[in-house]
């Protein structure tokens, strides 16, 4: 398992903290050269530090995922320097949960072009570079928000429930080229992106309803994501893996 990913390359975005940051390290601990995206520089250049010190490759990529040029230039300039590129995560995200009256415009663009578009932009340029025999992984980060919705997260909730429908549509289009396409839908996971919207009577209410009577971690989550990016999910295509503790499934 320690050489999983050996002479593989990810990228992987949103990749500076959280889901994104453990995934990469993750996959960089397995043998992959990892593309670090993220829009802050000093978040890049800390993770890449991070797997350069553990002995892993990585190479850090600032260009802003949300837009289609950018997605491209972080796609193609990974593979341009690589020669390769055999897997996407999209992990990208930025995340407000409001209630109803009070979602804004710029609220819904902001969230749209980060959470939704750049899906859609990544699998767009990956499927342009990934080896027309050798195919690929492309592996989507969902949310349990897409299945079982909760207050104030009109928007969220759509959105991860398109980021499924994406998935299912993608995988039927890039199948025939050896191009994998499925996601992950995480549970509640503390992290620095949803801290805002977490306090103790919450975390308490969700482990309570939880049969694994606890909150995920960012290396549960990046655990399956590697799953689902490596040749043991080699038959798996199309699929949204829900990854939340029993959480969704249970009636408690």
């Amino acid at each position: 398992m320690s050489q999983l990913f050996a002479g593989r390359v990810v990228l992987v975005t949103g990749a500076g903290h959280g889901i994104g940051r453990a995934t990469a390290l993750k996959l960089a601990s397995l043998g992959a050269t990892v593309g670090i995206n993220d829009l802050k520089p000093e978040f890049v250049d800390k993770v890449v530090g991070e797997v350069a010190a553990a002995g892993g490759a990585a190479i850090g990529l600032t260009e802003n995922v949300s837009t289609r040029d950018g997605m491209r230039k972080a796609v193609l300039g990974l593979a341009e320097r690589t020669g390769r590129l055999d897997v996407l995560v999209n992990n990208a995200a930025w995340v407000r949960y409001q209630a109803i009256p009070d979602v804004a415009p710029q609220t819904i663009d902001r969230m749209v072009e980060i959470g939704f578009k750049a899906v859609i932009w990544g699998i767009q340029a990956a499927a342009e570079v990934m080896h027309s025999e050798r195919g690929g992984a492309i592996v989507n980060l969902a949310s349990v928000a897409g299945i079982v919705s909760a207050r104030n997260s009109i928007v969220y909730s759509g959105i991860k429930a398109g980021v499924m429908g994406i998935t299912r549509a993608a995988a039927s289009e890039l199948g025939a080229r050896g191009i994998r396409v499925n996601a992950v839908a995480p549970g509640a996971v503390p992290t620095e992106g949803t801290q805002r919207n977490r306090n103790a009577e919450r975390d308490a209410q969700r482990i309570a309803r939880t049969p694994l009577c606890r909150l995920g971690t960012v290396d549960d989550i990046a655990r399956v994501v590697c799953f689902l990016a490596s040749d043991e999910s080699g038959f798996l295509t199309g699929q949204t893996l829900t990854a939340d503790g029993g959480f969704t499934t249970a009636n408690l």
